[in-house]
């Protein structure tokens, strides 16, 4: 009964002493699982914000319909489909038309064209309309907008403004207001014939909402209504919506999600280390304890329990952080986390208790998990020999065994060879858990292997001989030392090698697309744009020896997936090259011939030869003739000609243009002649040099990166710390080595040269394994993940002097570490420092 009663206070004990004794590495393993566990909690709050705000906006938007028949391009649909599926069973059907706008030059809105003269369906409103202002709303001359877009430009009821879309001005009247909750957005209605009127759409719908009659089968109306859709129209509903903006940042999300959980993992591996340390220290003791009586089970259960108590800790103090984070983040980042993705205010941040428990118990079992390798070690412990023994646990003449960590490269091997599930690279973060597992168990057999050639090498300095001898002929230490240090460096080195080989990739690729000199993009939004006068006048401007123009137009192929990107541009001349990857194939003398992305490629697994369906007036089929590279769109892209885009849509305006100058004329005095026909022409456009643009692309590249910059400085001053702490811990330890070592006659000299060689050699061995292992979990990266993930590939280029920094930091800090900790304890007699040999 007493021996039960003293085994918590004896674990207590154990536990404060040690944490008194050892603070530094106590608390670097700690702020590794926060860290982890605020970095995956807050990208996941970030996300289920965002995504939360748009989930209002699509319910808003969509009102009461059950589901909706929209254009797969902005150019709409027959309006002959409306009678078709109006004579359906058991649906209502409201024709919609959809374009996008701007009002007053400055607003945009979502201009939506409804039948006023038919009842609108449950839930769906057009706002009050006053009989005076009637005719007007029939004839396009007055609109209803809504509240938020009054307010934020500053109108008023009766106000005159002009309205433009679809490359038409009108002048309209606000004839009132349109009510609305905050994720209704911009809006302006008018009658629907009056907008297709007005706006050049006769004949074309954007939208059919269908409500159904009350008991109706959804899936058989569904099924009903697809069986009467031309090639561009597709069938939405509210959950397709949410699927769809959900899969623009997935591949992100997913993707720092991995990497925190990774961080996580590097975590553990520390975690382990400081226990490892920790229970080499204290073998004595826990000899002790076994020998007074304590059972294997509960010496298991003591270990166990100290890295419950470090994984509790590090958990709430990562959901901690990890709100902190998240918050900050929406207000500087949004809720893509610069990735790009959504647009608009920043979301409320919403606290999710589930999600917070399933992070906090993954810090929990990193912890516990790391802990489970020294723990076992102890309860293993002979007390007869451990009471008097400090030295390496594993005796030098035993060879380490390298069978378990080839098997964990083979399998990463394995894994990196598998293809995606739903989209994400699950497999390739697997492989890099695999790596850096395999690569940890492999430490006592490489460390040893690359001290083993300085033990031949002759040598009359007596630290240099000790040194050498104390890391191979004590590997396990070695070996613990360097675990946290190789997970932390090859993370950093993973991830530094990612991103400069993406940032150089695009940097190369913004090269061979900015060909021109000059680059003018019209302002104004979906509005705005170059009609066919404004091309030719900018083409009359002097000095222009070479003019192309673009056009981009979003295709909706799948309802479920976001929109591919049709580029409408020049391929004729100077300036029309693309950056193709592999050969073309020859298209037939009538077939109509498109380039596909490298994304689009891999999406809907298209390739040179195949025949497409473009969901365009007509439903043209095209023939792919090649695949270019792309990093500008992440959902795929479609080139077509100018000419044959401007023959299938009849849509002449361009929203951008390229020129190249004449030799030997001033890009500046083009650049001015080519502003002044703007603006003489009412327009106004952003111009730019091909250097500004690639300004623009990589500031943007780096932000949407910013959290991955900000993950692998953490992971380098993690690393830091945590081999600061482990070698601090590992000389401490040795008092009793130090101590023999005076007594045979080596001098307090030859002991701080020794530890500060040892610590540059056991620096120089982690940085070396950490890099090489980070090259491969790089390569990973680089070949599995971001095509699995994000549709492109690019080229390895390393960053050489963050390689060679981070291996000299490493040796810098724990030979600093060895040296400033070695100084207190050879200050300490040597005669009290064998006292326990005594």
């Amino acid at each position: 009964m007493a021996e039960r009663m003293l085994l918590p206070v004896v674990g207590r004990w154990l536990l404060s002493s040690e944490w008194r004794a050892y603070p530094g590495r106590a608390f670097s393993a700690v702020l590794a699982i926060a860290l982890g566990v605020a970095l995956g909690f807050a990208v996941h709050l970030i996300n289920a914000s965002a995504l939360g705000e748009f989930d209002k906006a699509v319910h808003a938007v969509s009102g009461a319909a059950d589901f909706s028949v929209r254009s797969s391009s902005p150019f709409g649909f027959d309006e002959m489909l409306y009678p078709r599926v109006a004579k359906l069973s058991h649906v209502s059907v409201s024709p919609v038309v959809s374009l996008p706008g701007i009002v007053g030059g400055k607003t945009p809105v979502t201009l939506e064209g409804i039948d006023l003269l038919r009842p609108a369906p449950p839930g769906q409103s057009a706002g009050a309309v006053d009989s005076g202002g009637f005719g007007r709303l029939l004839t396009g001359e007055s609109i209803y907008l809504s509240s938020d877009a009054m307010v934020s430009a500053g109108y008023k009821v009766g106000d005159t403004v002009t309205l433009v879309a679809n490359g038409h001005t009108v002048s309209v009247r606000i004839a009132g207001s349109l009510p609305g909750g905050a994720n209704d957005g911009a809006h302006a209605v008018m009658d629907i014939g009056a907008a297709q009127w007005r706006f050049g759409t006769l004949g074309r719908l954007q939208r059919l909402d269908v409500h159904l009659a009350a008991g109706a089968d959804v899936t058989k109306a569904k099924q009903a209504v697809r069986a009467v859709l031309p090639a561009d129209a597709i069938l939405a509903d509210a959950a397709s919506d949410v699927v769809r903006n959900d899969g623009l940042s997935a591949a992100y999300r997913v993707n720092l999600d991995m990497l925190a959980l990774i961080a996580l993992l590097t975590g553990g591996f520390l975690v382990y280390s400081a226990q490892s340390l920790s229970v080499a220290r204290r073998r004595p003791q826990l000899a002790l304890l076994r020998v007074l009586g304590m059972s294997r089970k509960t010496l298991l259960g003591q270990v166990l329990a100290e890295a419950l108590a470090l994984g509790v800790i590090g958990a709430a103090s990562g959901i901690g952080l990890g709100l902190g984070l998240a918050q900050l983040a929406l207000r500087v980042l949004g809720g893509d986390l610069g990735g790009g993705y959504f647009h608009g205010q920043a979301p409320q941040l919403v606290f999710a208790p589930w999600p917070a428990l399933v992070f906090g118990l993954l810090g929990i079992a990193a912890a516990v998990l790391g802990s489970m390798v020294p723990a076992l070690a102890a309860s293993r412990i002979s007390p007869g020999i451990a009471i008097k023994n400090a030295g390496d646990a594993v005796d030098p003449r035993v060879r380490a065994r390298v069978l378990p960590a080839i098997v964990l490269l083979a399998g990463a091997l394995v894994a990196s060879l598998l293809p995606a599930v739903g989209g994400i690279a699950l497999f390739g973060y697997v492989a890099m858990a695999l790596l850096l597992a395999g690569g940890v168990m492999l430490m006592p057999w490489l460390a040893r292997a690359l001290v083993s050639p300085l033990r031949r090498v002759p040598s009359r300095s007596v630290a240099f001989r000790l040194a050498t001898a104390r890391l191979w002929g004590a590997p396990s230490q070695a070996s613990v030392a360097l675990a946290g240090v190789l997970a932390s460096t090859a993370l950093t080195v993973a991830m530094a090698v990612m991103v400069t080989s993406f940032r150089g990739s695009v940097e190369h690729w913004l090269g061979d697309v900015l060909q021109a000199d000059v680059y003018l993009l019209a302002d104004g939004g979906a509005g705005g744009g170059f009609d066919a006068a404004m091309q030719a006048r900018l083409r009359a401007v002097p000095g222009v020896a070479w003019l192309g123009t673009l056009k981009e137009t979003p295709l909706q192929f799948d309802e479920r997936r976001p929109a591919v990107t049709l580029v409408a541009r020049t391929l004729n001349g100077p300036g029309g090259r693309l950056s193709l990857i592999g050969p073309q194939v020859a298209a037939g003398p009538k077939a109509l011939p498109v380039w596909i992305s490298e994304p689009a490629s891999r999406i809907y697994r298209w390739q040179p030869g195949d025949t497409i369906t473009l969901p365009l007036p007509g439903s043209p089929r095209a023939t792919v003739v090649g695949i270019w590279r792309d990093y500008a769109r992440q959902q795929g892209a479609i080139v077509i000609d100018e000419a044959a885009y401007t023959r299938l849509t009849g849509d002449r305006t361009r929203s951008g243009v390229s020129v190249m100058v004449s030799p030997g004329t001033s890009v500046d005095e083009v650049a001015t002649g080519l502003r002044a026909v703007v603006r003489a022409s009412g327009g106004t456009a952003t111009i730019s040099s091909p250097r500004d643009i690639r300004a623009k692309a990589l500031q943007a590249f780096d932000r949407s990166f910013l959290i991955t910059y900000l993950l692998e400085g953490i992971a380098v001053c993690v690393g830091l710390a945590g081999v600061a702490a482990t070698i601090g811990a590992q000389v401490l330890s040795r008092i009793r080595e130090f101590g023999m070592l005076r007594h045979v006659g080596a001098l307090r000299g030859d002991l701080a040269r020794m530890l500060m060689i040892e610590g540059t050699l056991l620096g120089l061995v982690g940085g070396v394994a950490g890099v090489a292992l980070g090259l491969a979990m790089s390569q990973v990266l680089i070949h599995v993940v971001n095509p699995q993930s994000f549709h492109w590939t690019m080229d390895t280029l390393l960053p050489w002097p963050l390689l060679i920094g981070v291996i000299g930091s490493l040796a810098v800090a724990t030979a600093g570490t060895a040296v400033v900790v070695g100084r207190g304890v050879l200050s300490t007699d040597a005669v009290r420092a064998v006292r326990e040999d005594w």
